[in-house]
Order: C-alpha cells, then sequence, then structure tokens
C-alpha cells in the first residue's frame, strides 16, 4: 500500500515541479511588468520601511510559532501522515476563510488588521506540516526552508523558478546558509509576497463584497500554500524528479 501510494504521490511531485521550473506566461510577465513599474514609483525610503516591517513580523512569527507549533508525532508512513496534514490543511482553510470573512466586512481599517493575521495563520501552518513530516523545526536551518517554502507560493514566477533551484539542492544550500536570520534576503521576499497577493487583497477593502472576497481569496492562499508545503517537503522525501 505505502509504495503504491508514493508511486501516486510521485507523479503529483513531478507535475508540481514543471510547474515550478516552467517559463512564464504573457500574463505573468504583464503581471511583474505592471507590479515593477508601481515599485518604482514607490520612493526608497518607503521599500526600507516596508521591507523592515515585514522583516521584523516575520521573524516575529517564525520564532514564536517553534514554541506553539504541534507536539511531535510520529507516523508509520508518509500516506499516514499525509492523511493527518490534509487534514490540518483542512482545518486552516476554514479558520483562515473566516478571518477574511470577519475582517472583509470592516472595511479599509479591519482589513489592514487582516495581513498580520493572515501571516500568523500560514506560518503556522507550515511549521505544523514540517513536523508532521517529521522534519526539526528546532533547526535554524529548517525555519530558513519554511521562507523558501513561502516564497515558493506566494511569488511571481520569475522568482519562483529562482527559488525552486535553490530548494532543489536544499541539502547543499542549507550549509552555505548564513546563521543570523538578519542575514536573510528580507527585500525581494517581501515585494514578491507583497505583489503576488496585492490584487486579490484589495477587493477585500471594497465595502459590500469585502466580506466573500475575504473569504475566497484566504481559503485559496492557504489552500495553495498547503500544497506548496506538501510537495516541498515530498522532494526532500522521496527525491522525484521529472
Amino acid at each position: 500500500m505505502e509504495i503504491f501510494y508514493q508511486k501516486q504521490i510521485r507523479k503529483e511531485l513531478n507535475q508540481w515541479q514543471t510547474k515550478m521550473k516552467s517559463h512564464p506566461s504573457l500574463v505573468d510577465n504583464l503581471s511583474k511588468s505592471l507590479q515593477d513599474r508601481m515599485n518604482r514609483l514607490i520612493p526608497e525610503k518607503v521599500h526600507g520601511v516596508i521591507t523592515k516591517t515585514m522583516k521584523e513580523m516575520i521573524k516575529a512569527v517564525l520564532f514564536g510559532s517553534r514554541y506553539t507549533a504541534i507536539k511531535e508525532k510520529s507516523y508509520t508512513s508518509i500516506q499516514e501522515a499525509e492523511i493527518a496534514i490534509l487534514d490540518r490543511i483542512r482545518s486552516y482553510k476554514q479558520t483562515a476563510a473566516i478571518e477574511g470573512g470577519v475582517t472583509g466586512a470592516g472595511g479599509i481599517l479591519m482589513g489592514m488588521v487582516d495581513f498580520p493575521v493572515l501571516l500568523g495563520i500560514k506560518m503556522k501552518l507550515l511549521f505544523d506540516i514540517a513536523v508532521m513530516y517529521g522534519f526539526d523545526i528546532k533547526d535554524y536551518k529548517e525555519r530558513l526552508f519554511i521562507l523558501y517554502i513561502f516564497q515558493l507560493a506566494f511569488s511571481s514566477q520569475v522568482h519562483r523558478q529562482k527559488v525552486y533551484k535553490e530548494v532543489e539542492g536544499w541539502e547543499q544550500l542549507s550549509k552555505q546558509l548564513p546563521n543570523d536570520i538578519n542575514e536573510f534576503n528580507w527585500r525581494p521576499f517581501q515585494q514578491e509576497y507583497r505583489d503576488h497577493i496585492d490584487l486579490a487583497k484589495m477587493a477585500q477593502l471594497i465595502p459590500g463584497i469585502g466580506a466573500v472576497v475575504g473569504v475566497v481569496v484566504n481559503y485559496r492562499l492557504i489552500k495553495k500554500l498547503g500544497n506548496t508545503a506538501m510537495n516541498a517537503y515530498r522532494m526532500r522525501l522521496i527525491g522525484a524528479k521529472p
């Protein structure tokens, strides 16, 4: 049964890897070009403030979640672990959807609250998935890997290709990574994330439809993150390559 299951997820993993390595579509290029133009209009000082704010926010969540993640549990097989992981993702999708609906109904001020809350939900999910796959989140490098998963899920295709290559060679890359979290390259991290979700989340601030948009968008964002995390960890566990 486990051998059959691994063959099945190997196919899913290969499809995901092909998608990660695919060239940007015309829509991808147009969207990226538009976002780049918008970013050039923003003063460098503002970019610096946003980068610092997100850096501190992520650091707080990243180092705080290690103490709030689920307790370690050993599973007898990848299949058993993934049954539990899929159930955990479903729970987080519902939580994020409810949160998005509540903040979306509250207009602009509540919409601003959604950003850090949703970010915390996403990071907590990634910590839980890592633990359920058997990875030690007390290891600093494993917490950095979570940031790479985050970028795979919420980046332009151009940036995603670059990050994927790094994740593909993680065992070697992890040995070269800095031991200081402050040396992590935060600028592209925050800018790619912001650019990726800006258009979807802007509609959440519109009175009347904000609640519906918040439910749908948050649900889909968590679904995408969960799928990305599962395949990123599968790649390390079973090492399938297309």
